[in-house]
């Protein structure tokens, strides 16, 4: 989709390039408003809009009608507004790297690929949608309610395609290890429309009337209400990033303490968020399947004698059942939802009294086990066939099957032959 989207923004900036910027104040004035939102943008690893302040701007643009912004010119603003972010990020990232929150610059960083590549096909499309149709001006004909109404219609369309783009691109990485399939990815998009989505759409609406009514002088009174919501979306990002290095510690101190090998807790975490994927968990559950099956082995840390190699499948299912237990108290007194602390504590129960959840972690936390010492595909092989068989009582069924494709799915370099050499994910 980035090679076409590059097309796409070459032939808007050559085109608006060429014919001349119309109105060039709102070109500079929503220009401006995009490169800001592109430069709070909130860091990866969050399920919402990562720049609201940039897609409104950019939908705002667009919605000013062709008096103001050709299809072309939308395109070029929006792109060179979103390179430009992208190159100042760039050249701040060194410096921004040595502060207390360094790190969290860095990433919030560069906007990402895919990102940049839906928004503008999203202004693209907005555009297109303002354009004359049957030879008038639909926004310049019409005002007051009808002109609302109009824009609010676009929005919808324009929202409704959005969601089909980010589910399909989830759908086109999850091909290739990573993403999730389309169906969910859709249904997640049109549900997320009810938050962000709405505000970020009712922001560029506000923006094309205002502007339209009062002047370009409005932008910034409008823009910011979505400014101070990207500022508090980028504190709640960084409190997450935060949370997620302590529950990342916690799931350490099992293997600085010898229960169980280097980097277990790391590669369940990731196995299991995959297989959530794909089995289309909504973001909130997949990320407290990532806590849970990080801290999945922390309760063997009450333990006196810790268990050989730190492989719980082996062991009876009382036992297995006592350690959960453990687990699940210990998650409890680090402040984790509740949520987590239940999948931990049930996931040596029968799979019928477990979350769908901690059906996961215990299937992939097996599969785990069963591999510890397999240096051949044959071995790895073997394990999932065992997981089959026993699906009647211990694993779930979907669970398993939904394993069994993430990790045929997976490349050479990735789960089915990470064993031998310390099964590191590559």
């Amino acid at each position: 989709m980035a090679v076409g989207v590059g097309g796409f923004v070459v032939w808007g900036v050559g085109w608006a390039a060429y014919a001349g910027v119309r109105e060039p104040g709102a070109a500079c004035a929503f220009g401006g408003v995009v490169l800001l939102g592109e430069l709070l943008r909130v860091p990866p690893g969050t399920d919402r809009e990562g720049a609201p302040l940039a897609t409104a701007g950019g939908l705002g643009y667009a919605l000013l009608g062709p008096t103001a912004a050709g299809v072309a010119q939308a395109v070029a603003v929006v792109a060179v507004a979103t390179g430009a972010a992208g190159l100042m990020a760039r050249a701040a990232g060194p410096r921004a790297g040595h502060g207390r929150h360094g790190r969290h610059a860095r990433k919030a960083g560069p906007p990402r690929v895919e990102a940049a590549a839906r928004r503008v096909l999203l202004v693209a499309f907005a555009a297109v949608c303002c354009q004359p149709l049957g030879g008038g001006d639909v926004l310049t004909g019409t005002a007051g309610a009808p002109r609302a109404a109009f824009l609010v219609a676009v929005l919808g369309a324009t929202a409704l395609w959005d969601a089909v783009l980010a589910a399909a691109v989830g759908a086109a990485v999850g091909a290739a290890g990573g993403g999730r399939p389309f169906a969910p990815g859709l249904r997640d998009g049109v549900r997320g429309l009810a938050g962000i989505g709405s505000a970020v759409c009712a922001g560029g609406v506000v923006m094309a009337l205002a502007v339209r009514s009062a002047g370009l002088w409005a932008v910034p009174l409008v823009a910011l209400p979505l400014l101070l919501t990207q500022a508090s979306l980028r504190g709640h990002a960084a409190v997450r990033a935060t949370y997620r290095q302590t529950v990342g510690a916690l799931a350490r101190a099992t293997e600085v303490a010898g229960y169980t090998p280097p980097g277990h807790a790391r590669r369940v975490s990731e196995l299991a968020v995959a297989v959530g994927r794909e089995l289309g968990l909504p973001a909130r559950q997949l990320t407290l399947l990532e806590y849970a099956a990080l801290m999945h082995d922390i309760g063997q840390l009450s333990l006196v004698d810790p268990v050989p190699g730190g492989a719980t499948e082996p062991l009876d299912g009382e036992r297995r059942q006592t350690i959960a237990a453990l687990g699940g108290e210990v998650v409890r007194r680090t402040g984790a939802p509740s949520e987590v602390a239940l999948i931990v504590e049930r996931q040596a129960h029968p799979f019928r009294e477990q979350p769908l959840a901690g059906r996961i972690v215990r299937a992939v936390n097996a599969y785990e086990d069963l591999t510890a010492e397999a240096a051949a595909p044959a071995g790895r092989l073997a394990a999932v066939e065992r997981l089959r068989l026993a699906t009647g009582y211990e694993y779930d069924p979907r669970v398993v099957e939904a394993l069994t494709r993430v990790l045929a799915r997976q490349s050479t370099r990735t789960w089915l032959d990470a064993g031998g050499e310390g099964k590191e994910v590559g």
